[in-house]
């Protein structure tokens, strides 16, 4: 789960730069009411890749600590000699 709300962060962050430049262009031939539309569109963008990014890291963390407590629950038990027969010596 968390590698589709990473691929989804970078979908907008790439929406979020071509709407950047789409602004630069507008702007640059004094297209500025159109410019600004972009410019908006960059910002909502950006917006919501850096949700989605701030989702997937969160998610990552879950199942990372996820994982460790099951690791750790699966892992058997280590036993000494000396446990096993008691204080005598081994």
């Amino acid at each position: 789960m968390p590698d589709g709300s990473h691929q989804k962060a970078a979908e907008l962050h790439n929406r979020a730069a071509h709407a950047h430049q789409a602004a630069a262009v507008h702007h640059g031939k004094e297209d500025h009411t159109t410019g600004r539309e972009h410019s908006r569109q960059a910002l909502e963008h950006s917006a919501k890749a850096f949700q989605e990014s701030q989702d997937a890291d969160r998610l990552s963390a879950e199942l990372a600590l996820e994982t460790k407590r099951a690791d750790a629950a699966a892992a058997p038990a280590v036993v000494t000699a000396k446990q096993i027969k008691g204080d005598r010596d081994v």
